[in-house]
């Protein structure tokens, strides 16, 4: 029988699983006591919450979340970062501090919205994406150097499809319009 303390935790890293857009897993069991404390400290000023989770717990939570694919992230000693807004940051914020620290902590995996499971030569990779910002900025640099032809391209035939769309309110409009300007008339 599980004790009410065991059933709390459940229900509360459910509540945070199902809330979370990123879920990072990753092996501690190597860190001493004060740089855990700095990661946790650090993740927290990023908004991510560090969290040791016994494994069993986790998976019972993982299922009244219905978030399953958590499931593949428990291996041994697991502590999860949950970030709950960009994805990426946890990853980076991660990444970051245990390279700017020398740390031996492993990132073994990490799952986001869409279900699937990152792996760890996944998971570095996405750490070194540039922020959210950036990558706008640059898309936005991209689309505004285009060539004119290519812009004028494009809109073309969002303009058409914009008329067409159109179409059947301006004609609503001209029957309206024609039928007040009979009744005027009478």
């Amino acid at each position: 029988m599980p004790t009410q303390k065991k059933i709390d935790e459940v229900q509360i890293l459910a509540e945070k699983l199902s809330q979370a857009t990123v879920a990072v897993a990753a092996d501690f069991s190597s860190m001493p006591v004060k740089s855990m404390t700095g990661l946790r400290k650090h993740l927290r000023e990023a908004d991510v919450e560090f969290r040791v989770v016994k494994n069993t717990l986790t998976l019972r939570a993982a299922d009244a979340a219905g978030r399953p694919e958590v499931k593949e992230l428990l291996a041994g000693p697991t502590g999860l970062a949950l970030g709950f807004a960009d994805p990426l940051v946890p990853i980076k914020t991660i990444y970051d501090y245990v390279r700017n620290n020398r740390l031996p902590m492993v990132v073994r995996a990490a799952t986001m919205m869409d279900g699937r499971v990152y792996k760890e030569a996944q998971l570095a990779l996405l750490s070194t994406l540039p922020p959210r910002e950036v990558l706008l900025a640059q898309l936005l640099g991209q689309m505004a150097s285009l060539p004119t032809r290519l812009v004028r391209a494009i809109n073309q035939p969002l303009q058409g499809l914009a008329n067409v769309m159109n179409g059947p309110l301006v004609g609503l409009a001209n029957v309206l319009q024609a039928r007040v300007d009979q009744q005027e008339g009478k």
